[in-house]
């Protein structure tokens, strides 16, 4: 009868618009992170009862200093702790955060300019989604972390891959960055040590990069996430104590995840000027509202403890650096930049694709990581993820021994190499 509504199933519903996907098209096109995916895949195998070394985690391998778990015990009976806290964070924490952030990069902020969030890649979301509109360019020097161009992409904008050539040392200039630039330019992100290539960049090139980026009117998001973990005679320069002019466009994301390896606890931060925060917060409060009070408290005491509580991590860390640039090396075919912080490396395998190893045609890096987990049972993190195709991110964060069997592994399946 005219006016009805059709049945279920009839013609009339069946002409209804349909979706090919179920889910949004700006979800669906985020990769899974490569980075936990080769993470997930070594541990399933260990699981399964191989003998897995990785090479992959981005986490160290010590456990978090114990004063803190005690501070997160503690926390756990206390009631204040049981109930919501405000979005931005604990004050005491945010006070904490801004005392550290005045000591080491030079910055002197209010507490209200902090943000604490759920671990430092929430804070380079939330940076992003703050700054970037749909249409704005955002620099990005590669090799980059895997995460940026995916952050930037959720918050609407376009990566512009800035090429960090490894006769450059993993860094670039400000001739580059000024050729990338177009009137679409919103932000520049810069990491120094970086991840993954452990490049560190110098007091006079960082300075000219921050005095650029102020005369161009740019956003630049600086993560510090490895500003503590620097070795040799290598030393960290924070942008606010070089161009001190910068920091009303400057944002800063940080977390405690690396210096006192708590990457499970999930507590980062940003520091910014006070409308960008106070518009993270907004933002945040409609996403996550607080992050969890007992990782919080733990982050306070780790605080508290200061950088110097993790300078036996960092002396490990350097220990393994040398011994692993020392073994890569001595591979031949291999040629490895000296990583100066962080704790990965990041050698080129350029030499061995298209050739033969273990039996396959390796045309690609993420081919020859494939190669390496299913020959010798040693996972490590394709240059594809990083922007740079031909390398391979090695993280010795891991136990000494492991390390060298590990390294002896792919030498002597990358020695059966041929054509």
């Amino acid at each position: 009868m005219a006016g009805m509504n059709a049945p279920i199933g009839s013609t009339a519903a069946s002409s209804l618009p349909t979706r090919a996907s179920r889910v949004s098209a700006r979800v669906a096109a985020v990769p899974a992170s490569a980075t936990l995916a080769i993470d997930s895949k070594a541990k399933a195998l260990r699981q399964a009862g191989e003998d897995v070394i990785s090479f992959g985690a981005g986490e160290p391998d010590f456990p978090t200093p114990p004063a803190v778990v005690a501070a997160a015990a503690a926390a756990c009976s206390d009631p204040r702790n049981h109930r919501y806290s405000p979005t931005a964070g604990l004050a005491e924490l945010r006070a904490a955060i801004a005392e550290a952030t005045a000591r080491d990069s030079g910055w002197q902020v209010a507490s209200s300019q902090v943000l604490v969030t759920n671990g430092g890649k929430h804070a380079v979301a939330t940076a992003l989604a703050s700054l970037v509109d749909p249409g704005d360019e955002v620099l990005l020097p590669s090799p980059y972390w895997t995460t940026y161009p995916e952050a930037v992409a959720l918050a609407g904008g376009t990566t512009v891959v800035v090429e960090g050539r490894p006769e450059q040392g993993f860094q670039v200039g400000v001739d580059q960055l000024d050729r990338a630039t177009t009137e679409r330019t919103k932000a520049l992100i810069l990491v120094s040590p970086s991840n993954p290539t452990g490049a560190l960049y110098g007091r006079d090139e960082l300075a000219e990069i921050g005095r650029w980026a102020l005369e161009r009117g740019l956003w630049v998001i600086s993560d510090d996430i490895y500003e503590h973990l620097v070795y040799g005679d290598g030393k960290r320069w924070a942008l606010p104590s070089l161009v001190p002019e910068l920091t009303d466009r400057l944002v800063l994301v940080n977390g405690v995840a690396k210096t006192y390896a708590m990457t499970g606890w999930r507590v980062g931060w940003m520091v910014g000027p006070p409308d960008v925060t106070a518009a993270a917060i907004n933002l945040q409060s409609q996403m996550t509202s607080n992050v969890a009070n007992v990782s919080q408290r733990a982050a306070l005491e780790a605080l508290r403890l200061g950088p110097e509580s993790a300078v036996p991590m960092r002396d490990a860390f350097d220990r393994r650096r040398t011994r692993m640039l020392q073994m890569l090396r001595h591979i031949e075919g291999i040629e490895c930049a000296e990583p100066r912080g962080a704790f990965y490396a990041f050698p080129s395998v350029a030499s061995f694709l298209g050739r033969r190893i273990g039996g396959v045609e390796v045309r690609t890096s993420a081919q020859l990581a494939e190669v390496l987990l299913d020959s010798v049972k040693v996972a490590v993190v394709p240059g594809e993820a990083f922007g740079a195709p031909g390398f391979v991110r090695m993280s010795y964060a891991l136990g000494d021994a492991d390390l060298e069997t590990g390294v002896r592994r792919m030498a002597e399946v990358l020695s059966t190499a041929s054509g």
